[in-house]
């Protein structure tokens, strides 16, 4: 199985990543596109021209090393994707050769998160818009991708985690609840910026509490992804 997993940034991607890495069947990638988005935007992303340098930039070269089957190791594959670095330039058929999951969480939530990280992020940045038109697509495609929101997962790991290797026709590992902390040799090179949470857990985080309140200055980006939310809240597990 080649296992897609989209979502938008700060959204438990890669805790959820290091969850089926845990598996002795399963080989994690970590967001594949991440320097052929850089490439093609132009945008001048923290650690822009490390991540450029560190993976491929032709998406062609991309998309065939995720649909081959692995010809060694662990027979399954886990892909962590970023919603965002689909834009237009790079072929997105190849996703309809692969299963897919949606990761969603709140918009107040991850934009909390990622203005933190990176200043004055727009709707582009953060993946809501991208997350739903790739949903579509796949659906009028005539697929059924499964979508699972990071505050069920937070609530009740185990739960979550079995209801979702139930629901790709997997079974559940005990290991997928815990890691060692630090970090791991699949991560991309711009972990040491990104993922510092992540490198300090041992597992998934507590139950989130209460909506954050934002600024002013980012409550019109909240609001502009919330359509696309609810949308995608109509078909969670």
């Amino acid at each position: 199985m080649q296992l897609a997993v989209w979502s938008g940034p700060r959204n438990i991607s890669t805790a959820l990543m290091y969850s089926f890495a845990q598996r002795k069947d399963f080989v994690a990638i970590d967001e594949p596109f991440y320097a052929s988005y850089l490439s093609l935007t132009g945008l001048n992303h923290p650690m822009r021209d490390e991540v450029i340098a560190s993976q491929p930039i032709d998406p062609k070269i991309v998309i065939q090393h995720l649909i081959d089957p692995p010809r060694h190791g662990p027979k399954h594959m886990y892909q962590k994707h970023m919603t965002q670095h689909m834009i237009d330039a790079i072929p997105r058929d190849w996703i309809k050769k692969v299963t897919n999951v949606f990761l969603i969480r709140h918009p107040a939530r991850v934009i909390a998160s990622f203005s933190k990280k990176y200043e004055n992020p727009t709707i582009h940045d953060i993946g809501f818009q991208k997350q739903t038109e790739l949903f579509r697509f796949l659906r009028n495609a005539g697929q059924n991708p499964l979508v699972i929101n990071s505050y069920d997962i937070r609530r009740s790991p185990e739960k979550m985690l079995k209801k979702l290797c139930l629901t790709l026709s997997l079974d559940f590992d005990p290991a997928m609840l815990c890691w060692d902390a630090g970090g791991s040799p699949y991560d991309g090179i711009w972990a040491q910026h990104w993922y510092g949470a992540v490198h300090a857990s041992t597992g998934f985080s507590d139950p989130e509490g209460p909506l954050p309140q934002l600024p002013q200055a980012l409550r019109r980006l909240e609001q502009e992804s919330l359509r696309d939310y609810e949308e995608m809240m109509d078909y969670c597990l």
